[in-house]
């Protein structure tokens, strides 16, 4: 009998355990110095000037940690919760707390570097695929960073 336990609580042991973080890195050289670059992602609210999605982003503190509500052309909106902030490596890591995106446990960074005469923005996000496979997921979300990438570029020519 003992054998049917060990099999049956190692399948409910894998049952149990959190799927993997899925991770989406999208990086694009952009022509404008760093600072500038930097300038233009702003403050944490910032990205309504730039992501061609976000029409609009409303700024608030809750607990001490910024959080911006982000409203989407379209209908729907995200909650973010600013994690970190370095302006003078110029990058910022925040968490989505509420969204319509098939993930959950999201967790990303975006940064700023110098490169070559101009410069390299790098978006990184890790979580979990909810409700959609994790490629549908992976796929969702690296979208959202090309369309971004691409208004950083358009709006720095």
């Amino acid at each position: 009998m003992l054998k049917f336990v060990i099999p049956a609580a190692a399948l409910a042991a894998v049952a149990i355990t959190p799927a993997s973080a899925l991770e989406v890195t999208k990086s694009a050289s952009i022509a404008a110095a760093p600072d500038a670059l930097w300038k233009t992602i702003g403050g944490f609210c910032g990205i309504s000037d730039w992501h061609p999605v976000v029409e609009k982003c409303e700024l608030s503190d809750k607990g001490g940690k910024k959080h911006r509500t982000l409203s989407l052309k379209g209908g729907g909106t995200i909650l973010e919760e600013e994690q970190t902030r370095d302006d003078k490596a110029m990058s910022y890591t925040y968490t989505i707390l509420e969204s319509p995106l098939p993930v959950s446990d999201y967790k990303s960074t975006i940064s700023v570097a110098k490169e070559g005469n101009g410069s390299k923005v790098t978006w990184t996000g890790n979580f979990k695929a909810k409700g959609a496979p994790d490629d549908k997921a992976q796929e969702a979300i690296g979208g959202v960073y090309d369309a971004g990438l691409k208004g950083l570029a358009d709006k720095a020519k």
